[in-house]
C-alpha cells in the first residue's frame, strides 16, 4: 500500500473540497432559475456587498462568514440574481476569489496599496455606487451589505426611487448612525445568522 503523507493528503482533501463545493454551486445555481422562475419574473434583485466593512464586523462577532453560504442566503431570502462583491485584489489570493466566483459572486476587483507599516489599502467604496448606478437599469431593487455611513447618499438615492430593498448591516451595534436614519423596517441585521452563515473549518483543511 502506497504511503501518502500527512501533507499530501492535506493537499488532496483541499483540491477534493474544491471540486466538491465547485460541484455543489454549480448544481445550486443551475437549479435555481427554474426553482425561482416566477420571483425572477416579478422581481430582480442585485446585491452590492461591501466585503471589507462585512468581514470586520463580522470579525469583530467572533466568527467567520461563510460567503457561499451567504449567496445562497441572499438567493433565498431576498430573491438576489446577481451579487457585486466588491473587494481589494492582493497578490497570492488567487485560489480564495476562484471560491467567491464559483460561489456565484461577481467579484469586482480595485487594486490595492500597501502602506509602510505592512498593512493594506484597498477601500472600494467608489466602486461600489459607481456599479450600483451603472446596473441602475438592471435591477428592480437593490440591497446593499455594509454598516459604512460613507453610503448613505447611495442608499438615501434608492429609497427616493424605490428601488432598494434592504439595507444589511453585519452588526446591529456597530453601524454609522447615518444609515440608522432608514429605520429598522429598510435595515436587516447579520448577528442572529452565525448558526446558519458561520464558517466550519474543515479539520484537514489548512487556512488558505
Amino acid at each position: 500500500m502506497k504511503y501518502i503523507s500527512p501533507i499530501r493528503r492535506v493537499k488532496i482533501q483541499d483540491s477534493l473540497k474544491f471540486y466538491e463545493e465547485f460541484i455543489t454551486y454549480f448544481i445550486y445555481w443551475a437549479n435555481y432559475p427554474s426553482a425561482h422562475t416566477s420571483m425572477i419574473q416579478k422581481h430582480t434583485h442585485y446585491a452590492f456587498i461591501d466585503s471589507q466593512n462585512v468581514n470586520l464586523a463580522i470579525k469583530a462577532l467572533g466568527w467567520k462568514l461563510d460567503f457561499g453560504r451567504f449567496r445562497i442566503y441572499l438567493a433565498e431570502k431576498y430573491s438576489v440574481t446577481r451579487a457585486f462583491l466588491f473587494i481589494g485584489y492582493v497578490e497570492g489570493h488567487a485560489d480564495l476569489y476562484s471560491h467567491l466566483q464559483i460561489a456565484g459572486f461577481i467579484c469586482v476587483f480595485k487594486p490595492t496599496l500597501e502602506r509602510k507599516d505592512g498593512t493594506t489599502k484597498g477601500n472600494c467604496d467608489a466602486e461600489l455606487v459607481l456599479h450600483a448606478m451603472i446596473e441602475y437599469p438592471h435591477y428592480d431593487k437593490a440591497i446593499i451589505v455594509t454598516g459604512d455611513g460613507d453610503f448613505h447618499c447611495l442608499v438615501r438615492y434608492l429609497s427616493e426611487k424605490g428601488k432598494l430593498e434592504r439595507v444589511i448591516v453585519p452588526n446591529r451595534y456597530r453601524y454609522s448612525a447615518l444609515l440608522k436614519r432608514f429605520g429598522q423596517k429598510q435595515i436587516d441585521f447579520m448577528n442572529d445568522l452565525k448558526a446558519k452563515l458561520q464558517y466550519k473549518k474543515d479539520p484537514l483543511r489548512t487556512e488558505p
